[in-house]
Formats: structure tokens, sequence, C-alpha cells
């Protein structure tokens, strides 16, 4: 799709000016009228305090037990209190695992101990809060700290051996990915792939996961359940969604710079900031150079980094790439360039694979979408029930029985559909599956599907309230781990746009214009830009020239970075990475042919693998040669999904080749909680 001309962008893109400083107000409010004659004034008092008693049972019952209209974790009380963090409770907590409480904050140099059953070593990083004020000052928040959560695979050579060849660092992406949770869930993976004789280290940065203080919006879990009981829906679900999805982000927004306007994290929390988190981090270890592979939101803290300090670049592979002009400007319109092209991906392979591997299946790639149309049309007006006390007949299913009836409405679907886009090769037979039980009117197998995508409880305790990053030690105490921080997610994303200033009319033509440029997934993907309406917080500190974005141009760096991007990415197509990497010179761009889904994760490449991690082992930072290309290993639905044992069956066999290969399937068949760069 060709990007729309400057004339008509224009009304699409926010204004670059901050204007007068005046903010559009979102009003809650109605027009009342007056009921005259105390016979009505009292039935409509019995009424309301009648609707007002239903309503509390009915949240009460859903937030009693597993539903997919909220958090899925039957061990979740909903309560505003924090229980008291007795000797007990706290003893407790070391028998159960690992307590980054434990870890004394240091300043640099990195400090490792033992963690996580001894897989990985873990550290707590004292930094300063504000980087253009290092030093404490007058300034109420010079002396304002973070404390960076760190954790360290260890390479299978010891430090002091000549095979040793450093530590290299990834992100997640999110941009409130936990990079503690990703080294933990695959660590081991991306070690296989750029080789055993690295340490692979990540972090959570600042206002995420284990690192303090955090970006929490909500006082308390049960806060943010109510608030996602209110959800109006993706935004073609019936007239008028897109104004009540606006004044709601204007509503959120409002909240979290409310309860952490003292903490000061919020105005410390952009890519900037992170970027030189990062280069903190690569110089509290004692390295000079930095080794990166950033994934999504990643390749914006990668180029970012590789712009602001381009001679501390020693490899660096950016993968699934955001374009940085429209991320830094905040217009998010050519992300959505190739996720039809997923969405065609589903019907053309589910055809070809035939009814056994695709139950969805039909005549013809045409007919198989008109039969998607036909379902998402019966559920705008009938969605489907589950019924109070179903559940799964099979013994194997831990599925507990609905407390209450739940339904399954378009916009439930939609969204899963656009989840599903992230990852073809592990979804799309399950999604197959879901389709045909939801036209025969049997729901269960999308709640199924769904449980494992719903986020872990939240922490128990209230925002910070000073800026004094322990502040939220005893959060920390009882702290659960997180795959991704959505409130942290929506605070860098707005600190790195220019101000968001659009009206509700200018969005809805946003959104209108998201809507035609991809039917599979511009309904929900136009929440991105949504969630700056209504933030008036700015970064203190920015390096960049966001209006220009002169820092991404003519770039050079210490060495070469290597852009990577699927053919067919739903969130960061081709187009971006070819963008991106025009600002750097000697780069490259390393397209994964053949692939479809977002980043390299997605579908596994035997190709690409070797790709990668032939550039980490060169010399001098070598990069692919002109011209050349990978292939995925296995198109959706095809007989290659069988994953590891299909590299058995096909000779991976147990040498250097095989565990690669083992290492991409497994990757690619992680299940994640997707959606976001």
């Amino acid at each position: 799709m060709i990007p729309p001309s400057s004339s008509t962008a224009s009304k699409y893109t926010m204004d670059r000016k901050l204007g007068d400083g005046t903010s559009h107000q979102v009003s809650a409010n109605s027009e009342r009228h007056h009921l005259h004659g105390n016979r009505h004034s009292g039935i409509m008092k019995i009424a309301r305090l009648s609707a007002a008693i239903a309503l509390a049972i009915l949240v009460l019952l859903s937030l009693s037990h597993l539903s997919f209209l909220s958090w899925t974790n039957p061990r979740w009380s909903p309560t505003n209190e924090t229980p008291p963090l007795t000797k007990d409770r706290l003893n407790k907590k070391e028998e159960d695992g690992f307590n980054w409480a434990n870890i004394t904050p240091n300043p640099p140099p990195i400090q490792w101990q033992s963690c996580f059953d001894n897989e990985l070593d873990c550290a707590r990083l004292d930094l300063p809060m504000d980087w253009q004020q290092a030093e404490a000052t007058d300034d109420s928040t010079s002396g304002c700290r973070v404390i960076l959560a760190i954790s360290r695979l260890r390479a299978a050579v010891p430090s002091d051996s000549p095979d040793y060849r450093g530590p290299i660092i990834f992100n997640p992406g999110g941009p409130g990915g936990s990079g503690i949770w990703s080294l933990r869930d695959h660590g081991k993976d991306l070690q296989t792939i750029v080789g055993t004789n690295y340490d692979i280290i990540s972090w959570d940065p600042r206002g995420i996961g284990a690192s303090t203080p955090r970006i929490d919006c909500w006082a308390s879990a049960q806060d943010r359940v109510y608030w996602d009981l209110q959800d109006p829906g993706v935004m073609d679900a019936h007239e008028g969604t897109v104004y009540h999805a606006f004044a709601r982000a204007a509503a959120y927004s409002q909240v979290c710079e409310r309860n952490l306007e003292e903490s000061g994290i919020l105005e410390h929390s952009s890519t900037a900031y992170h970027a030189r988190d990062l280069l903190a981090i690569l110089e509290a270890m004692g390295e000079e150079k930095l080794k990166y592979w950033g994934f999504s939101y990643g390749t914006v803290l990668g180029g970012t980094f590789a712009a602001v300090y381009p001679n501390r670049v020693g490899r660096m592979v950016n993968d699934g790439n955001v374009d940085y002009e429209e991320w830094y400007n905040g217009t998010y319109l050519n992300f959505l360039h190739d996720t039809d092209k997923v969405m065609e991906a589903f019907y053309t392979f589910c055809h070809s694979a035939g009814p056994d591997r695709c139950s969805f299946h039909a005549s013809s790639p045409h007919a198989i979408k008109s039969r998607l149309d036909a379902l998402l049309t019966k559920l705008r007006t009938h969605p489907i029930l589950i019924p109070q006390g179903q559940s799964s007949s099979s013994p194997a299913d831990p599925a507990e029985p609905y407390h209450v009836p739940s339904l399954v409405t378009y916009s439930h679907i939609r969204r899963m559909l656009s989840t599903a886009l992230y990852q073809p090769i592990l979804r799309f037979r399950q999604i197959a599956l879901v389709l045909s039980s939801l036209e025969a009117g049997d729901a269960l197998p999308y709640h199924h599907y769904t449980l494992s995508d719903a986020p872990p409880p939240g922490p128990p305790s209230s925002p910070p309230t000073t800026c004094q990053a322990d502040d939220t030690l005893p959060r920390l105490l009882m702290f659960e781990e997180e795959e991704s921080n959505p409130d942290a997610s929506s605070a860098v994303m707005c600190s790195d746009a220019l101000p968001f200033t659009s009206t509700p009319h200018d969005f809805a033509l946003y959104a209108q214009h998201l809507l035609n440029m991809s039917q599979a997934a511009g309904a929900v993907q136009a929440s991105f830009r949504l969630s700056c309406a209504g933030r008036t917080v700015r970064p203190r500190w920015d390096p960049l020239d966001a209006s220009s974005l002169e820092v991404f141009k003519d770039v050079k760096t210490a060495h070469p970075v290597l852009f990577i991007n699927n053919e067919y990415d739903n969130v960061t197509p081709l187009i971006s990475a070819r963008k991106n990497a025009r600002g750097f010179r000697g780069a490259r761009v390393l397209v994964q042919r053949g692939s479809w889904g977002h980043t390299s994760l997605a579908a596994p490449s035997f190709c690409m693998a070797r790709a990668v991690r032939g550039y980490f082992e060169g010399g001098m930072g070598e990069v692919p040669g002109e011209g050349r290309e990978c292939w995925g290993d296995v198109v959706p639905f095809g007989d290659g999904e069988d994953g590891e044992e299909g590299v058995e069956r096909r000779g991976g066999g147990g040498d250097e080749d095989g565990e690669l290969r083992r290492a991409v399937w497994r990757l690619a068949r992680r299940r994640r909680r997707l959606g976001g760069f």
C-alpha cells in the first residue's frame, strides 16, 4: 500500500506544535432530566438501587472465578489491601523461590549473585532517574533513583577462556516487555543461536517488572479489572465506539498521571532514558562495545542507542523493525502495511492444507474468507453464550466451570484474530478449530484458547508516592513475574511521540483510515495511538530532534548494523526495515522470505539463525552480502509444524546444526501474549 500523500496524511497526523498549552477535555457528564412528582422519584430511586445491587453482584461474581473478560488466575483475590509482610510470609516467599528483595541494589560495577535455582545470575543496579542531573542538586527529582533488575545466562565457557566472547544483551520489545521474564523463558534458545560462548543478558527497563519504581497506573489490581470490564470493544464494533474509546483513553491517561505524579517516573521513561540505561549497564559490566539483539520495540531502542552512541556499537541486530520516523512522530500509519497479507496467508494455506490440517477449510481461499465474514457478521448481533456451570467434558482439561454466564462477541473474535497474526505457525491451526466450533455454537474452544493469553495478576499494592525507587520494596517482596507491563508500554510510547493534539473527530478519521488499510486488524490496532489521548506529562530529557529526526540520518556506527525482517510482518513491515537501514552507513537488510508473523521468532528459519550467528561471530562484525536472503522452514498449516520431532525425523541429529534447528523451532512454538510492538 502506498502511503498517503502529504495533503491526505494531514488529516491523520498530529499537530507538531504544543499550541497554547490547553488540552481537549472530555466530559463524562450527561444531561440530566428532572423528574417531577414523588411517585416517579420513588420509583426511580428503587430502580437505581436495584440496578446497582445487581451490577455489584455480577461484578463480584465475575471477579471471583475464571472469566475470559478478566484475568484468569483462580488464586488471585480482588482486594485493595496488601497482606502484611510478616516474617512467616517472607520466609514462605524464600521457600517458594528466588526473591529480588534479597539482592542489595548497588551502583556500578554490577555485583552478580546466583538466582533462580542457580540457573542465572542476577543483580540490581542503582542509577540516576534523571540522566541530565546524575549528581544531586536542589532540583526536586535530581536525587531520585531507579533500580534496574538485570539477569545473566552464563556462557558455557569461563570468562577467562580464550573462547569466551563476552555478553550479548537483548530486549524483547513491548515497549513494556520484561527482559527477565524473556531470558528465563527463551534465553537458552537465543544463546544456542548466537553461540554458547556468549553470556546472554537482559533487564527489566525502568518502570517494568522487578525494576523500581514501577509504572502502575491503578491503585490496585481490582481497580484495573473494574476498568477492563467497561471496555467498549474494537473500533468498528458499533457506531460510537470510537468516541467512547477516546473518552476512555483520556480518562485512563488522567489516572496514570495523577497516581504517578509524585514518583517522577513518567517524565523519565522515554526510549532516550532506556538507551542511556543500556549504556550504563554496558559500562557497569566493564564493556566498551555493545553486542545487542532487539526485537520489535527493541529495534527502536537499538536504533536510538546506535544513533546517540554510534561509537559504542559492536554488533547490533534489529529484528522486526518499527518505523523510527512514525514512532517518534506518533503517526502510526504504515505499521499495518502488510497486516492483511498475513491474514490472507490464513485463507491460502488453510485451503492448501486440506480439512485434516485446517478445521475451517472450504473449497477456495475466497470461500474461507467468506465463511469467516459470515461468522463475524452473525456475532455482531448474536454473541455466543457460555452458560453458567458449563465446562469442558475432557478430564484432562483443567478449566473450571463458569459461575456466571459469559458471552463471546464480535470484539472478542476480532482481537483473537489480530493476536493470531503475530504467530501464524503456532496459532493458525488453533484458531481454525476455534472458528469452526463457534460456527456450531460452541464457545468453549475459544475460552480454552484465550486462557493462556490472559495476563497474570498485577502487583497488590498501590503506585509509588515518592521518587525513591525502593519505596516499592513491599511490592517487590510479593512480586509475581510479568511478561509485560501495559501501563509502561503506553508511558514510553507517549513520551517518545509528539504531543497528542487530535480531537475526537480527528481520531475518528484516523481510525477509519486504519480500517481502510487493514480489514483484519485496523479496528483493533487503532488503540495504539489512542493510548496517548489526554497525556500532558512530557519527558525531561530529549536528545533526539523529534521534529526532523536528523539523528537517524547518515549515522556511522563503529560496526555496521544488521536489520532483519520477515517478508510479511503484521505490525513491523519490511518497508520499515528498509527505511530504517537507509539512515545507517554500511547497514544491511536481511529478508526472511516466505515467512509470516512478527519478528524472526515467529517463523523458524535455520538459514536466518546461521546468518545471525555468523554476524555475531564475524571478526569485524560483517553483515551478510548484498542481495542475500533467507527462507522460512515451513508455512502455516504445513507438515513441518510438528517441530522438534520433525527435525529428528529429517535427520537433525545431535550435531550443532541439529541443535540450531531445534532452537528455532522451540522459539516459534513458544506461545506469547502478544499485542503491540
